[in-house]
């Protein structure tokens, strides 16, 4: 009876083990494929993932990598792959050629909000106000965030609005909000 006990335990103790790596792939959300360390940077992160590779390219031809790889810290509600296929045909090319680096990091700016701001904290302060709440990014414009159909929504200056797809990815300079549009200042 007692070996079988201490059998029961050993297999307990290696099912736990075994099951160890899994618990912590939950703290690692998975974006494009690839997990997001919160002990990594924005840039870091990002930079795995396949779903913001259209997003790295913008960041690095505005020259933000040192920024968003800095201290922080940052929110960033930033657009997949798919957020930059919904602009007009030629708009990311356009926008990725030098002589555009100033509206890039304007409108790469306008997706970064300094601070640290988690769904939970988004929600309650849009709650707080009667369902929607403003934020003001880097750049310098208010960003809108708003509660819809059990979402969270981030409303633009043109009044565009992307939802939320993934939220809360926590990195080692602030938070990310993968986002399915792309944000446009005035």
């Amino acid at each position: 009876m007692r070996s079988q006990i201490q059998r029961l335990a050993l297999a307990a103790g290696i099912a736990v083990a075994c099951a160890a790596p899994s618990v912590f792939a939950a703290d690692n959300p998975m974006v494009g494929g690839a997990p997001m360390y919160a002990n990594k940077t924005i840039v870091e992160n990002a930079s795995a993932a396949k779903d913001l590779s259209t997003l790295v390219a913008a960041v690095k031809a505005a020259g933000l990598v040192e920024t968003l790889s800095g201290k922080g810290p940052f929110t960033v509600f930033a657009p997949s792959n798919q957020a930059f296929e919904k602009l007009p045909a030629g708009t990311v090319d356009t926008l990725l050629k030098p002589e555009n680096k100033a509206k890039l990091t304007k409108l790469l700016t306008y997706h970064v909000v300094p601070g640290t701001y988690t769904s939970t904290q988004l929600t309650a302060a849009a709650r707080s106000s009667g369902g929607t709440s403003t934020l003001k990014t880097v750049q310098g414009e208010a960003l809108t965030v708003k509660l819809q159909d059990g979402k969270v929504w981030v409303v633009d200056a043109k009044g565009g609005k992307a939802s939320v797809t993934t939220a809360d990815v926590k990195q080692s300079n602030g938070v990310v909000h993968v986002v399915d549009g792309v944000l446009m200042p005035k």
